[in-house]
C-alpha cells in the first residue's frame, strides 16, 4: 500500500499566526470595552433617575408641607397674637419693652421670632435675664430680671442730686451702667462713687478701670451683717488715684488701699467695736498704714446737741389794752378823725406770754 506524500499539519502547532492574533485580541478588548461603557452609562442613567425622583418627592413634599403651613398655621386666625404678657421685676416700662422687641398685637403669633425678641431685650443696660415664652393659640409671655443697682457713679468730684444730674449713672454689682428713665426712690439712698475720670461713661458699658472696680468690690465685702449696720457707706471718692476715700452716714472718713480689702475692713471693725466700747465717735481712720494706723475722734452727738441749743431768752411781758366795744351809733376810726370829738379807735388786746418757771 502506498502512502501518499501528503504535507499533514505537525500536532500543537497554531493555525494563525501573529499578527492574526494580535488582531483578534484587539477586536475582544474593543468589544469588551463597548460593553463596559453601555453598562455604566445605563447605570449612570438609572441612578440620575432615582434622583430626580428623590428631589421631586422632596420639592413636593416641602412645598405641600409649607402650603399646609402656611394654611393651617400661619394664616389660621385662630393664632392671632392677642395678648402679650410682660413681667418685671424693676422699672422698664411696658412701651419701652414693646419697642424695643418691635411686638404689636394682632399679628399671627408663629411669625414671632422668640430669639430675636430675647437678644433685642437683652441688648438693654437694664436687663439682666429674659425669658420669652409662646402660649397657643394667641398669647406670648415675656419675663424680665433686671438688674439691681448697687450704687451711683458719675465723673464729677462733687454731685449734689445724682437725679437730676446727666453724667451720673447706676451702676450693678458687675458693673454695668445703666441710665434709668424712671427713678425710683430707693435709689437716692444708694452709694456715690465720684472722680472716675478715667471712664467713658454709657449706657450699657462695664466699667473698666481699676478705681471703680476696687469701689465696688468694697461696696460687696462691706455688707456684712455688722458692718451694714454701723458703716453704712455713703461716698466713695476715687479720684486721688492711689486711695478709696470713703465716707459714711455718720461722716466718718476712711481711707481704703485697693489691696487687701476684707482685711482693711477686719481692721475697720475693730476701731468700730472700741468706739462703741468707749462712747466715742470716730472721725477719721488711715488704713493705708499697716502699723500704727492714724486714728481721729469725733466728739459724740449728745455733746454737739447740748452746745447748739442756747438757753432760753426771758419772754417780753407785755401789757393788755382793755377792749370798749363800740356803741350802737358811735362812730368808726375813720369817721372819728374827720369829727373833733370822737371816741378814740377800738384795739384789740395783746396776750401777755408769762415767764416759763425753771
Amino acid at each position: 500500500m502506498k502512502v501518499k506524500n501528503e504535507r499533514l499539519c505537525p500536532r500543537n502547532q497554531r493555525v494563525s499566526n501573529t499578527r492574526q492574533r494580535r488582531q483578534q485580541h484587539l477586536l475582544d478588548v474593543r468589544v469588551r470595552s463597548h460593553k463596559a461603557s453601555q453598562h455604566r452609562n445605563r447605570r449612570i442613567l438609572v441612578l440620575l433617575s432615582k434622583i430626580v425622583l428623590v428631589l421631586v418627592l422632596a420639592i413636593g413634599v416641602f412645598l405641600g408641607v409649607r402650603l399646609g403651613a402656611k394654611r393651617f398655621f400661619f394664616e389660621n386666625p385662630d393664632y392671632r397674637l392677642s395678648q402679650i404678657e410682660i413681667q418685671t421685676d424693676g422699672s422698664l416700662q411696658r412701651d419701652q419693652i414693646l419697642k424695643a422687641t418691635e411686638l404689636r398685637e394682632g399679628g399671627n403669633i408663629f411669625g414671632v421670632n422668640l430669639g430675636q425678641v430675647r437678644d433685642r431685650l437683652q441688648q438693654l443696660p437694664q436687663v439682666d435675664e429674659v425669658q420669652v415664652i409662646r402660649k397657643l393659640p394667641g398669647e406670648i409671655d415675656i419675663r424680665i430680671t433686671e438688674r439691681k443697682p448697687i450704687a451711683w457713679l458719675t465723673s464729677d468730684k462733687q454731685i449734689s442730686d445724682p437725679f437730676a444730674s446727666d453724667v451720673a449713672f447706676l451702676v450693678d454689682a458687675r458693673g454695668v451702667l445703666m441710665k434709668e428713665k424712671k427713678l425710683l426712690p430707693e435709689y437716692l439712698g444708694l452709694p456715690l462713687i465720684t472722680g472716675c475720670t478715667s471712664e467713658s461713661l454709657e449706657p450699657g458699658k462695664i466699667v473698666g478701670s481699676f478705681e471703680a472696680k476696687a469701689a465696688l468690690e468694697l461696696l460687696r465685702l462691706s455688707t456684712g451683717s455688722f458692718m451694714q449696720t454701723r458703716f453704712q457707706i455713703r461716698e466713695i471718692d476715687v479720684s486721688k488715684g492711689y486711695c478709696l476715700v470713703v465716707s459714711d452716714k455718720n461722716h466718718t472718713r476712711v481711707t481704703f488701699g485697693f489691696d487687701n480689702l476684707e482685711m482693711q475692713l477686719q481692721r475697720l471693725e475693730q476701731f468700730l467695736v472700741y468706739a462703741d466700747d468707749s462712747k466715742r465717735e470716730l472721725a477719721t481712720v488711715n488704713l493705708l498704714v499697716q502699723r500704727n494706723i492714724p486714728v481721729t475722734f469725733g466728739r459724740n452727738a449728745a455733746e454737739v446737741i447740748n452746745e447748739t441749743i442756747d438757753p432760753e431768752a426771758e419772754p417780753r411781758i407785755m401789757k393788755a389794752i382793755p377792749v370798749h366795744p363800740l356803741a350802737k351809733n358811735e362812730p368808726t376810726s375813720a369817721t372819728s378823725k374827720a369829727r373833733p370829738g370822737a371816741t378814740p379807735p377800738v384795739r384789740k388786746a395783746i396776750p401777755v406770754r408769762k415767764p416759763r418757771k425753771d
